[in-house]
């Protein structure tokens, strides 16, 4: 398996860091975690195309990670790309046809281009064939404790605490051969993630806050720290750890240092903050 950040960041407009977006090459398939703002330039950046992605998976629907999703399926679409399988929590067929359905935002231009007749010679011209076909992604809503076996690689998945009771939040853990990697989503740390990540050989672990950062309780309990999510993953027996979703007073060289100090106590070499376009492989 091979990860790809996409975007590292949070909700604020950065240009070091786009929001949630995490690429997984797994089994000859490309799988898709969250798909934030500024997610498909960076995937396009990177060498991958949006007709590449075969698998679309959410963790939740806060904007910063989702953003993008219209982008990406125009984006394949126009390409004639494949039909993406895209999973996630409700209401997300509803956001989809919001977007995408015969009275959606995009209608307008799924007309122009479909019904068009010099848009259809430009079509054609690409090697497509007329009538067009409309966007038509397969969308499946999921809930806490889904599980997917795809053949070469299995998905499961549990909950998060984050954005309840306004949204349901999960973490994934992905399988592939003999190797294993967990996104946390945005998480609190709970029994349930805990024994999702259990011997991970990497997890990818959001931090909203650094140590020492003053927080409101519940929020607080919701934002873990470098260090609480270093003593997490130690006592999960993770073998590698990476975090991300960092705000833009978090990358301070100061702060920086202090958040790579607190993974390297416990992780040594094997933890890092990470950046946009860092890869790994699992």
């Amino acid at each position: 398996m091979k990860l790809t950040v996409l975007g590292s960041g949070s909700p604020e407009p950065y240009a070091r860091r786009a929001s949630s977006g995490y690429l997984v090459e797994a089994g000859g398939e490309k799988i898709l975690f969250d798909c934030g703002g500024g997610v498909v330039s960076r995937l396009i950046e990177a060498g991958h195309s949006p007709a590449d992605i075969d698998w679309v998976f959410f963790s939740h629907l806060h904007s910063d990670h989702m953003m993008d999703y219209a982008r990406l399926v125009h984006a394949a679409w126009e390409i004639g790309g494949k039909r993406l399988k895209v999973f996630g929590p409700r209401p997300l067929q509803h956001i989809h046809d919001r977007l995408f359905g015969p009275d959606g935002a995009f209608a307008h231009d799924l007309h122009a281009r479909i019904d068009f007749a010099p848009s259809q010679e430009v079509w054609r011209a690409r090697g497509g064939e007329v009538p067009r076909p409309w966007p038509s992604p397969e969308i499946t809503e999921i809930e806490p404790g889904f599980e997917l076996d795809a053949g070469r690689w299995c998905l499961s998945s549990c909950s998060v605490p984050h954005a309840q009771p306004h949204l349901t939040c999960m973490a994934f853990r992905l399988e592939c051969g003999q190797k294993t990697f967990v996104y946390s989503g945005d998480a609190g740390l709970c029994d349930d993630l805990s024994a999702l990540v259990r011997d991970a050989d990497l997890l990818l672990h959001w931090c909203y806050r650094l140590d020492g950062e003053p927080a409101q309780p519940l929020m607080a309990r919701m934002t873990p720290t470098p260090t609480e999510i270093a003593e997490f993953a130690k006592s999960a027996g993770v073998r590698r750890l990476l975090l991300t979703h960092f705000r833009v007073h978090m990358d301070s060289p100061d702060k920086m240092a202090s958040a790579q100090n607190a993974l390297r106590s416990l992780f040594h070499d094997k933890a890092t903050v990470v950046e946009d376009l860092d890869t790994y492989e699992i």
